[in-house]
């Protein structure tokens, strides 16, 4: 091997160029080293909040309103949301336990007053029929509605919720356009 003699000034620029070459490399190690690293913790995610459904409920109650509840919440919970029921309320045309659905009017019907004298003609409904709080005999007494037809839309608001409009009687067999328009007037959801 032949003897090879590096001057001074050789030896210190081939030192300083191996520096920065380190140094350099060094650097873009740490810059480009997130492959090198271990993978940040994944924040644990944050529990769902609870579905809400919003209703509007009037009638006899202290502070009639829409109100936002809890999904799974029932007829009770809104009318006690609502202040509770008035001393003129018939909470006995109310299923109270009936769960409420987003978006449907609670109705708290106010007592019909007594009526003096022992009269035999069958008094007419003070109101509409309430299809959400409605009972197989209040059903029933409608007009061109017998019993099977009453159970049809006690069975249909079971498995598909409150009422949200009249209009949704069409779905039931038995209740035709022609029907609904008789029974329009005289239910509501």
């Amino acid at each position: 091997m032949p003897d090879v003699q590096l001057s001074r000034r050789a030896l210190l620029l081939g030192a300083l160029a191996l520096a920065l070459a380190l140094a350099l490399g060094n650097r873009l190690l740490r810059n480009t080293g997130s492959a090198y690293e271990a993978p940040a913790p994944v924040a644990a995610a944050k529990p769902a909040t609870p579905a809400e459904v919003v209703v509007d409920v009037v009638g006899a109650v202290r502070r009639a309103g829409l109100y936002r509840l809890p999904q799974g919440s029932r007829i009770a919970d809104a009318v006690t949301r609502a202040g509770g029921a008035t001393r003129k309320a018939d909470l006995a045309l109310v299923n109270l336990a009936a769960p409420v659905s987003d978006g449907t009017q609670i109705v708290v019907p106010v007592r019909a007053p007594a009526v003096a004298g022992g009269g035999s003609e069958p008094s007419a409904p003070a109101g509409p029929v309430h299809l959400n709080t409605a009972t197989l005999e209040d059903l029933d007494a409608l007009p061109g509605v017998g019993p099977v037809t009453a159970q049809k839309i006690l069975d249909y608001r079971q498995q598909h919720g409150a009422f949200a409009s009249v209009d949704e009687l069409d779905a039931i067999p038995g209740i035709g356009p022609k029907r609904l328009d008789q029974l329009r007037d005289l239910v509501a959801p």
